[in-house]
């Protein structure tokens, strides 16, 4: 949908599931540095934080870090240690619930109990998060 709407997108995935430009594990990736570019992704939950450290860690100051997360992600000490060295600049909160396919299989309709987020971080962002609801 991005490059529809005329984005410049540069699309990787872990393995190949039929789209993308490239694949490659994005954690073990070893481009040239800073990255001037803004990353979107939906990481794999249990790497999240690996995912946004990564990403803020590699960037140039003042690109985006777009995440889509549960909004349990908000929880947790280790987290907190996360968010208050790197304060996301908003969070989106979905106000229905997503479906989210599992390996992009979209054969089977499923509804889900769970409430997702954009966790949006700015590289250098220092201030208080701002909740949106979409």
């Amino acid at each position: 949908m991005l490059k529809e709407r005329g984005y410049n997108v540069f699309s990787t995935d872990i393995i190949n599931r039929g789209y993308g430009d490239d694949f490659f594990d994005f954690l073990k990736e070893n481009r040239t540095y800073p990255l001037e570019r803004d990353i979107l992704t939906n990481p794999p939950y249990k790497y999240a934080e690996e995912f946004i450290q990564h990403s803020l860690d590699i960037q140039a100051e003042g690109y985006y870090t777009i995440m889509f997360l549960k909004i349990q992600f908000l929880e947790g000490q280790a987290r907190k240690k996360l968010f208050e060295k790197y304060p996301p600049k908003y969070v989106y909160v979905n106000s229905s619930r997503q479906i989210c396919y599992i390996n992009g299989d979209m054969s089977k309709k499923m509804s889900s109990p769970t409430c997702y987020c954009w966790y949006i971080w700015q590289k250098g962002f220092k201030g208080e998060p701002i909740i949106r609801w979409i």
